[in-house]
């Protein structure tokens, strides 16, 4: 069998090279990997219009360039937004879904904690962005767990974009419709890394709506990570070992399709 054909998308933070360097390095030659940054970051500022259609159209223009019509999708945090959203609008073009811990899973279904949670978050827009980043990492991990601490000397040039990207992002959300119903008629298997030191009232409550979405849903969880110690930053090698797992599923479901 070839080897599987994967995009992995990032979050709004880190850059996708340095997001994904120790899973890439695990996976070796055992895929076919497309690391993608995300279009809110192609330019200075995010595009105009920015929506999540626009991180969609991305990365079927990067499939598209690579010949690859269909491939296996992996998106972190907001790059799982955009994930979930690729599979609701070209579901045809997927052969898999991995989804570690998206920042958002559409507008529905929401629990009174997952709504005083995007309330917290409205608030954010409010602070100097000298604050911002520190409140919006302190929402998405469990109280009391450690944050952690900044690389030491200046900060990377790519950083000064981030708070414009993760607050055009964050608008998205809000007007986005991602359609629970287009979801519900993807055949492809899913697969969702939670980390138990994540806000549970974000990310445990997203996998929790999702598992109810999706036919083939596999929910694993990393007791030990939280949403910035992520899975393939810190256990690449088990992560890889799951991912490549659903790779496989979804290429033999390809092929006894195309039979």
């Amino acid at each position: 069998m070839k080897a599987p054909r994967v995009m992995l998308l990032p979050g709004v933070v880190l850059p996708a090279d340095l997001a994904y360097a120790g899973l890439t390095t695990v996976l070796g030659t055992d895929a076919e990997i497309a690391v993608k940054n995300l279009e809110v970051y192609r330019e200075a500022s995010p595009p105009p219009g920015y929506s999540l259609d626009t991180e969609v159209e991305g990365a079927l223009r990067e499939a598209d360039a690579r010949g690859w019509h269909r491939f296996h999708l992996v998106g972190y945090s907001g790059g799982g937004a955009a994930a979930l959203a690729c599979a609701a609008s070209h579901p045809g073009r997927l052969l898999s879904l991995g989804l570690l811990e998206p920042a958002w899973a559409g507008s529905w279904g929401w629990s009174p904690q997952h709504e005083r949670l995007w309330a917290q978050y409205d608030e954010l827009s409010q602070l100097p962005h000298d604050q911002f980043m520190a409140a919006f990492m302190r929402l998405q991990v469990r109280a009391g767990v450690p944050l952690p601490e900044p690389p030491h000397g200046p900060p990377p040039p790519w950083m000064k974009h981030r708070p414009e990207g993760i607050r055009a992002l964050m608008r998205t959300f809000h007007t986005y419709d991602l359609d629970r119903e287009a979801l519900a008629t993807f055949d492809r298997p899913v697969y969702f890394a939670l980390g138990g030191l994540s806000n549970p009232d974000q990310f445990a409550e997203v996998a929790d709506r999702l598992s109810a979405v999706f036919a083939d849903f596999t929910l694993e969880v990393f007791p030990e990570r939280h949403h910035f110690d992520p899975p393939h930053r810190t256990e690449p090698t088990r992560l890889a070992q799951s991912l490549m797992a659903i790779w496989s599923r979804g290429d033999q479901l390809a092929e006894e399709g195309e039979s």
